[in-house]
């Protein structure tokens, strides 16, 4: 018996026809077909990462703490400004009514270490004749202080030394109460903030129905307070003649963890 070649739609043909018996078959074999499933979770149970191979599922809770305490710091910013006819005046006269201002803080209870020269700046003032250019007629020279105070129950006295000392050539740029010594208020935070995170997933996995296994991780995010401006109009009144009227007040140290937990 010969044998011929097949033409190439003869050959199309039967592919087809040989994968649409396959697929008749396969669709008529007893079996339903199924699509993959949209979630799926690992077979085993030995916790582990969740979403890693091998580990079982797992649960990812945020927990959020909020500590209040009082402030135990005040940051002073002030300035000396004076004029002069020439910069060596100017700078002459600034330089000593800043040293006595510094003197002041110090035998007010500041320590060395906490008083920082902040700034130094000599600007030219002009005079402006008509129709003629702009001639100098002297210097302002302006010399920052800044300084931490850590008393605050004699803060106000040391403000108040420290503004006479320099007379009516201190400006006073600003007063902020902050909170240095956090750790205390941070180690309560954290264990609140924690079992927080707990309650959530003890929470979830009983409703999930599945038993909360180990923590897999803890991610830590500490909000602290930034320092709070004191309101300097009451500087401005008291300064004169009586201590600065200081309250602290309180301020919030937060933190934030994210816990993963593995199921069992």
């Amino acid at each position: 018996m010969s044998t011929q070649p097949m033409s190439r739609g003869a050959v199309a043909l039967t592919t087809a026809a040989l994968l649409g018996g396959a697929f008749w078959v396969g669709s008529h074999s007893g079996r339903e077909a199924s699509a993959a499933p949209l979630v799926s979770f690992p077979s085993t149970t030995s916790p582990g990462t969740p979403g890693s191979p091998g580990s079982s599922p797992g649960i990812t809770v945020t927990g959020t703490a909020q500590v209040a305490g009082k402030p135990d710091t005040l940051r002073l910013d002030l300035s000396v400004q004076t004029r002069g006819a020439t910069v060596d005046k100017a700078l002459d006269a600034a330089n000593s009514l800043t040293s006595r201002v510094q003197s002041s803080l110090t035998r007010n209870g500041v320590a060395a270490k906490d008083i920082q020269t902040s700034n130094l700046q000599v600007q030219p003032e002009y005079s402006y004749p008509t129709n003629a250019s702009p001639v100098i007629k002297g210097y302002t020279v302006s010399e920052g202080v800044t300084a931490t105070l850590r008393n605050l129950g004699k803060a106000g006295n040391a403000i108040s030394a420290a503004v006479n000392a320099g007379g009516n050539a201190v400006q006073v740029n600003g007063v902020s109460l902050d909170l240095e010594d956090n750790g205390k208020l941070l180690t309560a935070a954290r264990d609140q903030a924690v079992a927080n995170a707990k309650t959530k997933a003890e929470q979830y996995a009983k409703a999930s129905g599945r038993d909360l296994g180990a923590v897999v991780s803890i991610t830590e995010t500490v909000a602290d307070p930034p320092p709070v401006n004191y309101d300097m109009r009451a500087a401005a009144k008291a300064a004169d003649s009586s201590p600065v009227p200081i309250q602290a007040g309180s301020t919030n140290v937060g933190v934030t963890v994210t816990v993963v937990y593995a199921f069992r």
